[in-house]
């Protein structure tokens, strides 16, 4: 995140409109990054580390590994630690996928709403796991849509 921010004018970013978004196990990435943003592992090399290593939004699709187990959706994994400076966050799952089920998803919603974090969830009946981005008959399809009119919704996005 610094990184980019460093570069933001050289690369035409804004450096506060920038944020993280991951599929499946990079879901599980893209919420430690979300959440685990204000200790480095290392110490600081350059002005990069200067940056805030925060991101300004999340969107999680079919994120593994949120969860304590996947029986339950109650306790959420220790290294995903949502507070309520957790930038805010889209999920979007489908009921049908069998690789980590829906527990990841709930168990981010839930600890997310009890303090009060930003989150957005979309949860559809069909879809499976890897739906990705490719088009297909079911609803779920749309879901990048629905991601540009939340990131607007934000502020992240112009009119």
């Amino acid at each position: 995140m610094g990184l980019i921010r460093v570069h933001a004018k050289e690369w035409h970013i804004d450096p506060h409109k920038i944020g993280v978004l991951g599929f499946s196990a990079g879901g599980y990435i893209a919420a430690e990054v979300n959440t685990r943003y204000e200790k480095r592992l290392y110490a600081p090399i350059d002005d990069a580390d200067k940056e805030s290593a925060r991101p300004d939004f999340a969107v999680l699709v079919y994120p593994g590994h949120l969860a304590a187990d996947n029986t339950t959706y109650d306790t959420m994994n220790p290294n995903v630690p949502i507070t309520s400076d957790t930038p805010p966050t889209f999920l979007v799952q489908a009921e049908n996928d069998t690789s980590d089920g829906v527990h990841q998803v709930l168990a981010y919603y839930i600890a997310a709403a009890k303090v009060g974090a930003p989150v957005e969830m979309h949860l559809y009946a069909q879809g499976g796991h890897a739906f990705g981005l490719r088009h297909t008959e079911n609803p779920i399809t749309d879901w990048p849509r629905l991601v540009e009119t939340w990131l607007h919704t934000i502020g992240m996005t112009p009119e």
